[in-house]
């Protein structure tokens, strides 16, 4: 029996849950478009704006899976969150997926680090891959180093042609390893015989990573059949995935269209006007160039730290004083290292943070960091820190900046999220001008607009 890789089986559970919700709504539709679906999804008991994913959800799928003789090809970046990434994770491998009549034609997987050695070393790293890396170019692997999904979108394909590629892609995918994780959720906790512990949502990716790059030595395993657990646990998702009925599919579709929001799952289209609604769900990873009020997006890329992002907890803390003439802001990141020691998979922390702020924003005061950069793009100002956590330590990290004037009126605020990172943490501490302080407390799942 042919043995499969670690990446094809993470690779395979993400594309699954994509096609498998793509296939059961095009099954209900039935090829009559969407209005023979609306009627299921308006009696659902959601909110409105879940109901809108689903059918949104559903004429994308209807788009793609379509019996009109046309093949179509999709680039997809499978992102490793625990080595964080602007746009989401390293990219280890990536698939070409072609799909035609409904049908999957055909999926190639392939390892970034040989594909990479077909690129010509001809293209600067930006800041500071050259250094905290040591490389001397700038390859598909480190494409994703920009916080809008369809800059890092466009890179990758011109770093595909750059190595030889030669298809023509209908769309590109980047999906975190999070994906895998929302799959159990659905399908259950999974034990296979002759493997110890359970496999399930919360530990699934850490326990694979230990199964086949550690545990199996002293399981006595040999090390050309380490990985013949990804055939027994993908067997078993396939198997209760066949087996679940109207309900468990809903739920399935819910969970990817949760995945959008949090940008696990992040699209791009050549169709302008697919990609048009891709942007206006929030599922394209785009920074909103369109909002003109107070907005932040802080934004890591673990450069050299291993897979220390699995350890590394995060928090945010952020005070605008509107009392003062020119308003300011008060920026806290906490970072808590919680490995106590180095290993295969962690070391002390290192990342290039940049945080973006509105255009016109002027940097005061900086704490617990490197010396900063700035730039602009996106119609924001970013400053640039470079931030090292030791092992088992906690850093805060305190920027102090002036925001433009014009924002001490009808104050509001957008915070966007980076790919690959959830659960984090919020306050936020707004002093108006006039009347009390206001607070509030998020968990950062997606991107949060405060509107007064």
């Amino acid at each position: 029996m042919r043995k499969y890789s670690v990446k094809f089986w993470i690779t395979f559970w993400s594309i699954a849950v994509i096609l498998l919700a793509g296939w059961y709504f095009f099954c209900e539709v039935k090829n009559r478009g969407m209005q023979s679906l609306e009627p299921a999804v308006n009696s659902l008991p959601v909110s409105q704006e879940t109901k809108d994913c689903f059918k949104a959800a559903a004429y994308l799928s209807d788009e793609f899976l379509k019996n009109d003789g046309q093949e179509k090809i999709f680039l997809v970046l499978f992102q490793n969150n625990l080595e964080i990434r602007p746009g989401g994770g390293f990219i280890g491998s990536f698939g070409i997926l072609k799909v035609k009549n409904k049908q999957v034609v055909s999926f190639g997987i392939h390892d970034t680090g040989n594909f990479d050695g077909r690129i010509p070393n001809i293209v600067k790293p930006p800041y500071p891959m050259e250094k905290t890396l040591r490389i001397k170019s700038w390859k598909f692997r480190d494409s994703n180093y920009s916080p809008d999904f369809k800059v890092n979108a466009e890179k990758a394909r011109e770093f595909y042609y750059m190595g030889g590629g030669e298809e023509e892609f209908d769309g590109i995918i980047a999906i975190t390893a999070n994906v895998l994780a929302s799959f159990l959720k659905i399908t259950g906790p999974i034990t296979i015989e002759g493997y110890p512990g359970i496999y399930n949502s919360d530990n699934a990716v850490i326990s694979l990573e230990h199964q086949v790059e550690k545990d199996y030595a002293q399981q006595g395993i040999e090390k050309g059949e380490r990985k013949s657990v990804m055939s027994e646990l993908g067997g078993e998702i396939i198997k209760r995935i066949s087996a679940f009925n109207s309900f468990q599919k809903i739920k399935l579709v819910q969970i990817v269209v949760d995945d959008l929001n949090r940008k696990d799952v992040q699209l791009y289209f050549k169709k302008p006007e697919i990609q048009e609604m891709a942007e206006n769900l929030g599922w394209a990873g785009r920074v909103n160039e369109d909002w003109k009020q107070d907005y932040l997006m802080a934004v890591d890329a673990n450069l050299g730290a291993y897979k220390s992002d699995y350890y590394v907890k995060r928090s945010i803390d952020y005070s605008v004083d509107l009392t003062k003439e020119k308003p300011e802001a008060v920026l806290k990141i906490t970072y808590n290292h919680t490995a106590r020691q180095k290993d295969w998979m962690t070391k002390d922390y290192l990342t290039y943070l940049r945080v973006y702020a509105p255009k016109g924003s002027w940097l005061n005061e900086y704490k617990n960091s490197g010396v900063p950069r700035f730039g602009s793009e996106f119609g924001k100002k970013y400053f640039g820190f470079l931030v090292g956590v030791p092992l088992g330590q906690s850093k805060t990290i305190e920027v102090r900046y002036s925001l433009p004037e014009n924002l001490k009126e009808n104050y509001n605020l957008l915070i966007q999220k980076q790919a690959g990172i959830n659960n984090m943490p919020v306050k936020i501490n707004i002093k108006p001008n006039n009347g009390a302080e206001e607070n509030y407390d998020i968990m950062l799942n997606k991107d949060f607009v405060l509107e007064k």
